[in-house]
C-alpha cells in the first residue's frame, strides 16, 4: 500500500478493512486535489482558476435513497417514516463489506476533518474518497485540522463515498443503485452509486441534526447567520427563492455560515468551513461574494463552458439548473471570527407568498413563531417546476426536512424556549407578491424588503404600533423606515378586498392542512398560533 502525503498516527484503514489498496493519498492541499483530478482528466480548469467537474448522472440528492440503519439507538428515537426510512443492520453489513472489496487495487483520498466551528460540538470526521474531487469538495465545506493536530486527529465519524460502486437492489435492500445510509450506532456514511457532493455535506448535516438536539441539549439549524459591527447576531431561514443568500449577505455584517448552524446556551456557531452555493445566472452584480469566490480551490459542478473556451456560462443549465460551486469560507472577505456569534437577537423566516396574502414583515409570538418554524413555508410560482401552471404552497418543516431524523415539533419547541430564554425577536418576512398573487401582483420590491430588515435589525420596529392580521393573527407594524406604509398591511395593495380575504383564508387552509401531520405530538402554544379557519369564523 504506496501512502502518499501524512497519515496520522491514527491511521486505521486496514481496521476498517481496506485493504489491498494501489495508493493512499493522505490530506492533500486542495490543489495537489486539483493537479490530479486534471491528470485522470475528471475535471478541467476555468478560467477563473477553478476545478470544474461533472458529477455524473445525479446532479442533486437522491431523498428516497437516503436511509438511516434502524436499531436500538435509533428505533424509537427517529421521526421514521418517508424521509427518514428504515435501513436494515445486516444490509448495511453487507453493502459495507462490499465497498471495501471495491476499493481494492484503487487509489483512495483520505481526509481529516472537523465539524462543526465550536471545538465544544466538534465531530472528528475521516472522510474517504474514491474520486480526488470529492476529496476536496470535503475540504472545501469541512474544517481542516491545523497541522501540528493532524498527526494525533482521531476519528469519530467516517464517510465512505464510492461514486462507482453501484449496490444490486434484489440483495443489497436498497431502492435501486445509488444510497446514502447514516449508521448512528456504527458512527458511519456510506455513499455509492452517486458523484453528487452535497450528499457528503448533508449527510453530516443529517447527523448533527441527530446528536445536537437528542444528545446535546444544541438546536441545529438549516439557516445563515450573520454579525452586526455591534457583536448582535441574526438568523435567516428561508427556502430556495426566498432571498436567503440575498438578504444575509449584507455588507455592513459580517457572515457566520450560510446553510448550517447550532444554538447552544449562549451561542450561534457554523457548522461548516465553507460555502456550496448556487451559481445559475450568477453574475458579479447579483451576487459578488460568490462571483469573487470562484477561484483556485474552488470547485464548480455542471457547469456549462461558452463555446471554444475555458469561460463559464453561468446562464446555461444544460446539465442541470442545480449548477454549484464548494469554496472555503475564508474565500469571502467579510466573515466573522471563529465562524460564530452571541444569541441571537432577531430571527427572520423567509417566504415568497405568491398569493400576495402575507405581511411584507410581521412580529412573531413564541408560539408563532414555533408554528411558523414546523410549516416552513413558501410558495412555488409558473414554471419553477414542470407541470406548475399557477402558485402552490410548498411546506418543508423547519426549513429543511430532508434533514431532520428528530420529529419537527423537538426543533420547534428547543427553538421556542431559547427564543424565551434569549428574548430574540422573530419575524416572518415575506419576499413574495404585493397587489395579488402571481400573475396579477407584483414581486416586493428588494429595496423594501431591505429597508424592513435593517429597520428590525436597528431596533427602530420595537418603537411602533402593530395591527393584527385579521385570518393569520400576525402583528404587522404600521410603518417603517423607507417603506410606504399602504404597503405594511396587504390588503391595502389588492384592488378587490373580498378577494384578498377569500385568498387569504385559502391559504389557511392549506397551512393548517398541513400542520394537520403534526398535531399530534405539537403543544397548546403551538396549535393556538394556527390561523383561522373561514369555516370557524362563519
Amino acid at each position: 500500500m504506496e501512502i502518499m502525503g501524512t497519515p496520522p498516527s491514527t491511521d486505521n484503514l486496514k481496521e476498517l478493512g481496506l485493504k489491498d489498496i494501489s495508493k493512499v493519498h493522505w490530506n492533500l492541499s486542495p490543489s495537489k486535489l486539483t493537479e490530479i483530478s486534471i491528470e485522470k482528466r475528471m475535471g478541467r480548469k476555468a478560467n477563473s482558476g477553478a476545478l470544474a467537474i461533472n458529477t455524473g448522472k445525479f446532479t442533486g440528492r437522491s431523498p428516497k435513497d437516503r436511509f438511516i440503519v434502524k436499531d436500538t439507538l435509533t428505533e424509537s428515537a427517529v421521526w421514521w417514516g418517508d424521509i427518514n426510512i428504515p435501513f436494515d443492520q445486516n444490509n448495511f453489513d453487507g453493502i459495507y463489506q462490499k465497498m471495501m472489496k471495491y476499493f481494492e487495487n484503487k487509489d483512495i483520498y483520505v481526509r481529516d476533518a472537523y465539524a462543526c466551528s465550536v471545538p465544544e460540538f466538534q465531530l472528528n470526521l475521516r472522510v474517504i474518497n474514491e474520486f480526488p474531487w470529492s476529496n476536496q469538495f470535503a475540504s472545501n465545506m469541512f474544517i481542516d485540522p491545523k497541522q501540528d493536530e493532524l498527526p494525533h486527529f482521531n476519528p469519530e465519524w467516517h464517510i465512505i463515498n464510492a461514486p462507482g460502486f453501484k449496490a444490486d437492489p434484489e440483495t443489497d435492500g436498497t431502492r435501486q443503485e445509488n444510497f446514502a445510509i447514516i449508521n448512528f450506532t456504527k458512527k458511519m456514511i456510506l455513499i455509492g452509486g452517486t458523484g453528487y457532493t452535497g450528499e457528503i455535506k448533508k449527510g453530516i448535516f443529517s447527523v448533527l441534526n441527530f446528536v445536537l438536539p437528542h444528545q446535546k441539549n444544541t438546536l441545529s439549524m438549516h439557516c445563515s447567520a450573520n454579525l452586526g459591527q455591534d457583536g448582535d447576531t441574526a438568523i435567516f431561514f428561508g427556502l430556495s427563492g426566498t432571498g436567503k443568500t440575498t438578504l444575509s449577505a449584507d455588507p455592513n455584517r459580517m457572515l457566520i455560515g450560510d446553510d448550517e448552524h447550532g444554538w447552544s446556551n449562549n451561542t450561534i456557531f457554523n457548522f461548516e468551513g465553507g460555502c456550496y452555493a448556487k451559481c445559475i445566472d450568477l453574475s458579479p452584480e447579483k451576487e459578488p461574494d460568490i462571483w469573487n469566490a470562484i477561484k483556485p480551490g474552488a470547485i464548480l459542478e455542471n457547469v456549462i463552458f461558452k463555446e471554444n473556451s475555458d469561460e463559464v456560462d453561468f446562464s446555461k443549465s444544460d446539465i442541470t439548473e442545480n449548477t454549484r460551486v464548494s469554496y472555503p469560507i475564508d474565500f469571502i472577505n467579510n466573515i466573522a471570527p471563529g465562524s460564530k456569534g452571541d444569541n441571537p437577537k432577531n430571527i427572520f423566516f423567509l417566504t415568497a407568498d405568491a398569493f400576495g396574502v402575507l405581511p411584507p414583515i410581521s412580529k412573531l409570538t413564541k408560539g408563532q413563531a414555533m408554528f411558523h418554524f414546523i410549516s416552513g413555508y413558501t410558495a412555488k410560482v409558473a414554471g419553477t417546476e414542470e407541470g406548475i401552471t399557477e402558485p402552490v404552497t410548498a411546506f418543508s418543516a423547519c426549513f429543511g426536512a430532508p434533514f431532520l431524523p428528530l420529529h419537527p415539533t423537538k426543533y420547534a419547541e428547543m427553538l421556542g424556549n431559547k427564543m424565551e430564554s434569549a428574548n430574540v425577536n422573530v419575524w416572518l418576512v415575506n419576499t413574495g407578491w404585493t397587489g395579488g398573487p402571481y400573475g396579477v401582483g407584483t414581486r416586493m420590491k428588494l429595496s423594501y424588503t431591505r429597508a424592513m430588515i435593517t429597520a428590525a435589525l436597528n431596533g427602530e420596529l420595537n418603537h411602533v404600533n402593530y395591527q393584527t392580521h385579521p385570518v393569520f393573527g400576525l402583528k404587522m407594524p404600521v410603518n417603517c423606515p423607507g417603506v410606504p406604509n399602504e404597503v405594511l398591511n396587504p390588503v391595502n395593495t389588492w384592488e378587490d378586498k373580498v378577494s384578498y380575504e377569500n385568498k387569504a383564508y385559502h391559504l389557511a387552509d392549506q397551512f393548517n392542512k398541513n400542520f394537520s401531520q403534526f398535531k399530534e405530538k405539537a403543544s397548546k402554544t403551538i396549535l393556538e398560533a394556527a390561523p383561522k379557519s373561514k369555516a370557524l369564523v362563519d
